[in-house]
C-alpha cells in the first residue's frame, strides 16, 4: 500500500508545504547565488528518471563558468568556490528539486537521479535502481554519499528499490538531517564531487 500510493502522498503533501515553508530560503539563496556566482540561478540538466525516462532536473548552480583562454571550461575543482562549497555540504542547491518531487519526477526518498550519459554503461542489476523514482536523499548517501565507490552506491541503491518501505524511508529522511551538519561524504577521494562513472570492468 505505501510504495503504491502512500509513498506518493506523502511526496505531494511535504513537498508542496516545503515549497511553501522554505520560500524564504529559496528567496535568499537564489540571491546570493546571482551575486556571487552569476546567471542563471537555477541549473537545468536532463536526469534519467523512474524506468529510465529522462526529466529536467534544477538545482541552484554552485559553480562559476570560468574558462581558459580557449574559451573551455576549468575544471570543477577551479570553478567550485567556496560559497559553492557550502550550497553543496549543506544540501541547499538540492532545494529547487522539492518542485520535480510535486511534479512527480522525483520522490524525497530513492537513488539519487545520475546523468543521463552514465545509461548505457549500466549492467542488468545496476538499471534495477531505476525502476523507483530517484530521490531527494536516499540510502546510498546516508551510507557514505559521494566518499563510497560506484560499486557500494549501485549496491545500495538497488538494496532500497528490494527493500523499499515506510519505515526505511523514515530512516533515510531523517539520517539525511544529520548528515547535512556533519557534511560528510561531499567530495571522494579524488573528485571534489563524485568521479565520472566509465562503466563496469567486467
Amino acid at each position: 500500500m505505501y510504495r503504491r500510493f502512500g509513498k506518493r502522498l506523502f511526496d505531494i503533501l511535504c513537498s508542496l508545504l516545503g515549497l511553501i515553508v522554505l520560500s524564504p530560503v529559496l528567496l535568499i539563496t537564489s540571491i546570493f547565488v546571482r551575486i556571487k556566482l552569476g546567471t542563471p540561478v537555477i541549473f537545468i540538466q536532463e536526469r534519467p528518471g523512474r524506468y529510465g525516462k529522462t526529466f529536467r532536473i534544477g538545482k541552484f548552480r554552485s559553480m562559476t563558468d570560468k574558462r581558459d583562454k580557449h574559451g573551455e571550461l576549468l575544471t570543477d575543482k577551479e570553478r567550485l568556490t567556496s560559497f559553492g562549497k557550502l550550497l553543496r555540504s549543506t544540501s541547499l542547491d538540492e532545494l529547487p528539486e522539492l518542485w520535480n518531487i510535486l511534479k512527480g519526477d522525483m520522490s524525497f526518498v530513492g537513488p539519487r537521479p545520475l546523468l543521463a550519459q552514465y545509461l548505457p554503461l549500466y549492467n542488468a542489476e545496476q538499471m534495477r535502481r531505476h525502476n523507483v523514482r530517484p530521490g531527494l536523499t536516499g540510502y546510498a548517501q546516508i551510507n557514505g554519499r559521494n566518499a563510497i565507490s560506484w560499486q557500494e552506491k549501485f549496491a545500495f541503491d538497488c538494496f532500497y528499490v528490494d527493500n523499499l518501505s515506510f519505515l526505511l524511508d523514515c530512516k533515510i529522511f531523517f539520517s539525511t538531517f544529520s548528515l547535512m551538519f556533519s557534511r560528510q561524504g561531499v567530495s571522494s577521494n579524488t573528485s571534489e564531487t563524485m568521479e565520472i562513472f566509465t562503466g563496469n570492468d567486467d
